[in-house]
């Protein structure tokens, strides 16, 4: 907030409303430190907002050293254009961390991805053995996410706005005190008016009404350009000072710049949980197809000595469980009252700290749980086995459908692979006990068509495409 104030005073001082003296004295005294943090937290408890407190403390400050100075603090301005520009500098300073952290994750990935591009794995749906996959399509999908993620905060952080707006969304307490410094216009001289003849009183009287008539029209229409170009300079001036966008319309009651903060970092944070989601998965015992990374005494369990629990993960899925929730605050922050609001406005300020606070600790952890993840080719083709070749029913179905037809084809499938499970077979065992089946396949054929680690379909194209995808942001 106080970077806002001095970026303000700065803006108005190059347009020249301002003493660049003034500017000058409030800048080097907007320094935290010099303030009471826990006084004015608790003072805005009176006034339902921490910057009345603050413009106070600031003035206080900043008369000190330059008293004449003081008078331009938070000169036009109101409480929601500060907090909102200094909530959007501080959105902007973290999604910036964030952003680098996805990028260092999303290079970790594709490293796995690359490396592990033909590694065959199990793949689950609805929590049961599918169809085989590869590890490599798995880490190219999360690569994916994060690299959505971080185009998508690095969209929301280059248009996050400063906030101008005034007491009511008009900025006319700024254009008042830029009018301030103007000199007004000069008189009309009288004195030929005096001067003329009485019998031409009546016609010049008329005239003098028209001439006055038309004049108050184009100062009107002069008044309203002077003023839009004011108001557009001075966006435009706070914008660069700040490093900011400079909005359209000011948004006091238009929450459209949190909102759409708030999903991007929900989008993040749940991409992440998704990462975190399936390494827990795969960390399983029974599983065991991936571990975490970790120095010695990480994960340990305060009563089970042989315990090492996925805590980077846990963390990541901790903040993708809470940042869409808070999320939703944000969203319902646009059904706002009026030109400012008395409640919804409020609602942002908790919900969006911990959005960003939570988003950049989930952010941040990935970098580490990518760069150090470990994976156990061997357990992934263990677990392939698991079923006995029933993973590949599929396939077996597909190649016997222009013989038997689909429907009958899959059937087969669906009795051979209950037998197998209920009896404790091989597929390939029930399959050529079959009657149907005698002659259609030779035994090395159905081996082949038995393999696991040969149907992983394009699996290994796939992550060569995702590879293709570079940083946008």
């Amino acid at each position: 907030m106080l970077d806002a104030e001095a970026a303000l005073a700065r803006a108005q001082a190059g347009l020249g409303t301002l003493p660049a003296e003034a500017a000058a004295a409030i800048t080097a005294a907007a320094r935290a430190d010099r303030l009471d943090i826990r006084a004015l937290a608790v003072a805005s408890r009176e006034t339902a907002n921490p910057v009345v407190g603050l413009v106070a403390a600031f003035t206080e400050v900043v008369a000190a050293t330059d008293p004449g100075a003081a008078e331009y603090v938070h000169r036009g301005s109101t409480s929601q254009d500060i907090l909102d520009t200094g909530s959007m500098l501080v959105a902007s300073r973290t999604l910036t961390g964030i952003i680098a952290d996805l990028h260092r994750t999303a290079d970790a990935l594709a490293r796995l991805a690359a490396e592990h591009r033909d590694t065959p794995q199990t793949g689950r749906t609805l929590a049961l053995h599918a169809v085989p996959t590869t590890f490599g399509l798995k880490a190219a999908g999360w690569r994916h996410l994060v690299l959505d993620s971080a185009d998508r905060l690095a969209r929301v952080r280059d248009g996050l706005p400063v906030s101008l707006g005034g007491a009511a969304g008009t900025l006319a307490g700024y254009l008042e005190y830029a009018a301030l410094g103007t000199a007004p216009a000069a008189p009309a001289d009288a004195a030929s008016a005096n001067a003329a003849p009485d019998n031409a009183a009546s016609d010049n009287a008329a005239s003098a009404n028209a001439a006055s008539d038309n004049a108050a029209s184009d100062n009107a229409a002069s008044g309203n350009a002077a003023s839009d170009h004011y108001v557009d300079r001075l966006t435009a001036a706070y914008a660069r000072e700040t490093g900011l966008a400079a909005p359209v319309l000011p948004w006091h009651s238009l929450r459209t710049p949190v909102a759409d903060l708030g999903a991007a970092l929900a989008h993040t944070a749940a991409a992440l949980g998704k990462i975190a989601l399936d390494v827990q998965v795969l960390s399983r015992t029974e599983i065991a197809e991936a571990a975490e990374p970790g120095p010695a005494g990480r994960g340990a369990s305060s009563a089970m000595p042989h315990k090492r629990n996925p805590v980077l993960a846990t963390l990541i899925r901790s903040a993708a469980l809470q940042v869409p929730l808070l999320a939703t605050v944000l969203t319902q922050s646009l059904t706002t009252e009026d030109e400012r609001s008395a409640g919804a406005w409020h609602a942002e300020w908790l919900p969006l700290r911990e959005c960003l606070r939570l988003t950049g600790g989930a952010a941040h952890t990935a970098v580490e749980l990518a760069e150090g993840l470990k994976i156990s080719p061997e357990r992934m083709r263990a677990n392939l086995a698991l079923t006995g070749s029933r993973i590949v029913s599929e396939r077996i179905a597909a190649v016997l459908a222009p013989r038997l037809g689909k429907v009958a084809a899959k059937q087969l499938l669906t009795r051979a692979s209950a037998r197998a499970d209920r009896d404790g077979l091989a597929l390939g065992d029930v399959l050529a006990g079959l009657p149907e089946l005698n002659g259609v396949f030779t035994a090395p054929e159905l081996a082949e068509l038995l393999d696991p680690t040969q149907y992983t379909g394009a699996a290994g194209p796939l992550v060569d495409r995702s590879l293709r995808r570079g940083r946008t942001a």
